[in-house]
């Protein structure tokens, strides 16, 4: 009898059932709960925005796009215009930019070229305690310890010398040289953000292969090449998402901005003059809010929320381009 004679010989015991083991079941289990984790992001996501047009709706349909254009904050005829708020906003955030990102780049390729040993320690542990400071807290040092600070030694001698001057005069003039204003509030902000684009930018540049440091020291590179050629390149798709990530910080940043950019619903054409932010305004207005005060609270939490999304879609349009190149 052959072996195929063997095998027709045995009779048939129906459909084979396979058993699903342990390992396999909490496989399944672990993508499923994973899958249910990414989909709530997701969900809360788009519930936070419904909530917002709906809430915000009132606003945009009686004033529509002057909304938006408008100057007006009158709560005793029911007038409102988001535009000083929307100004100081991108103002503040670009002015903690230019301050903050070179000084944490700086931190960055201190600590991870330069620093010694002894001293690298402590320098990188206080960076990142600064991330965990309360912001309430910078908003208090800054309103009690730097505006005084800042008005006496800068806003009033500097004042005093830009005065008259064809553009100068005009964007470094302060007429109410208290200290508070939008420069004030970015320059904290500034402070705010460092921390965050310091820590990422050092830890990317930490994982950059040695050999390539060796190898640029190795054909005559200076430090400054090294880190222009060799450093910045390699993490640049990093350093990128850390700057993103401190504007988004320095955008939405409530409490400290509150304390020092001055409150004033108006447009000025100096930086030292006090002005609002869409987070500030917020703040100070939402506790007794009712009506279509609180839509157009609720509708400058919309244009908040679209201008951060538009940041989102700039990083990784840019994130894009350094990878591609």
């Amino acid at each position: 009898m052959t072996a195929a004679t063997d095998m027709t010989s045995i009779p048939s015991s129906g459909p084979v059932v396979v058993r699903k083991t342990p390992k396999a079941t909490f496989d399944l289990v672990f993508r499923n709960a994973s899958f249910g984790a990414a989909l709530l992001v997701l969900l809360l996501l788009a519930g936070i925005m419904v909530s917002m047009i709906i809430g915000g709706w009132p606003a945009f349909r009686e004033f529509g796009l002057g909304f938006i254009t408008s100057s007006v904050w009158d709560t005793q005829n029911d007038q409102y215009g988001a535009w000083p708020a929307i100004v100081g906003t991108l103002s503040t955030a670009l002015i903690a930019l230019i301050i903050g990102v070179p000084l944490s780049l700086g931190i960055a390729v201190y600590l991870t070229q330069l620093a010694p040993p002894w001293f690298k320690k402590p320098v990188a542990t206080a960076v990142e305690l600064l991330a965990a400071v309360p912001s309430i807290i910078y908003g208090m040092w800054g309103l009690f310890v730097f505006a005084p600070l800042f008005a006496q030694y800068v806003q009033i001698p500097l004042s005093s010398i830009v005065e008259g001057m064809p553009v100068l005069g005009t964007v470094l003039y302060s007429r109410s040289p208290s200290g508070l204003g939008i420069f004030t509030a970015g320059i904290i902000l500034a402070f705010m953000i460092v921390p965050f684009i310091a820590s990422i930018t050092r830890d990317m540049l930490e994982q950059i292969p040695s050999v390539l440091r060796e190898s640029a020291y190795g054909i005559g590179a200076t430090t400054w090449e090294v880190v222009r050629h060799v450093l910045v390149p390699q993490a640049g798709v990093s350093i990128i998402g850390a700057i993103m990530l401190g504007l988004g910080r320095a955008l939405g940043e409530t409490m400290a901005v509150t304390f020092v950019v001055g409150n004033a619903n108006r447009l000025s054409s100096s930086i030292l003059d006090p002005g609002s932010t869409i987070a500030s305004r917020i703040a100070n207005e939402f506790n007794e809010a009712m009506g279509l005060q609180l839509s157009s609270l609720i509708a400058l939490g919309c244009i908040l929320f679209f201008v951060t999304f538009v940041v989102l879609v700039i990083a990784r349009f840019l994130v894009s381009r350094v990878e591609r190149y």
